[in-house]
């Protein structure tokens, strides 16, 4: 963040402060989002859009991708062609592009940043949430079983999140 000044950790950028305008940069306090392009996900960032509008925080958005190990494999080597960090950058982008935008357009009390990050999606998501008023996650992702309850991120967001979860189950109502 491009700032005159710093955040002390127990300081929130308020409307207005030039400390908080710029929307590459998380702002503490605020609400963290973890998507991955799944329904439930996407009721995640719509349910903590709406919490960030009624409680006048910023949110947000983390994308992560994981190449995860090959059974058998040391170094598994990937096609030029395949560039996973800029494809998730697109989603993300089409993600946040297809948003209903609220009438009267969204709220500058609640802006919006985003970020897609390289790793694991539950050790990101703890990352990005360490000095967050809250994360928000959904109850399921693209991977896994399809009759569990919670999916295993949302499960370790849960258990070693340093502040409070929300777990969106369902779509979300407005």
């Amino acid at each position: 963040m491009t700032t005159s000044s710093t955040l002390r950790p127990d300081e929130t950028a308020t409307l207005g402060d030039p400390r908080a305008t710029d929307t590459g940069d998380r702002v503490p306090g605020g609400i963290v989002v973890g998507i991955d392009g799944s329904t439930s996900s996407l009721d995640a960032l719509q349910w903590a859009l709406d919490e960030g509008e009624l409680r006048g925080l910023p949110v947000h958005v983390v994308m992560s991708w994981h190449m995860p190990p090959v059974a058998g494999m040391s170094t598994v080597i990937l096609p030029p062609e395949l560039d996973i960090a800029s494809g998730a950058q697109e989603e993300l982008g089409a993600i946040l592009d297809a948003l209903p935008v609220p009438e009267g357009g969204r709220s500058t009390a609640s802006p919006l940043s985003s970020e897609v990050v390289q790793g694991a999606a539950a050790q990101q998501l703890l990352d990005a949430s360490q000095d967050a008023a809250l994360l928000v996650v959904g109850t399921r992702g693209h991977g896994g079983f399809a009759g569990l309850l919670l999916g295993s991120v949302s499960q370790h967001c849960v258990t070693h999140a340093t502040c409070p979860v929300v777990v969106v189950h369902g779509t979300h109502q407005r």
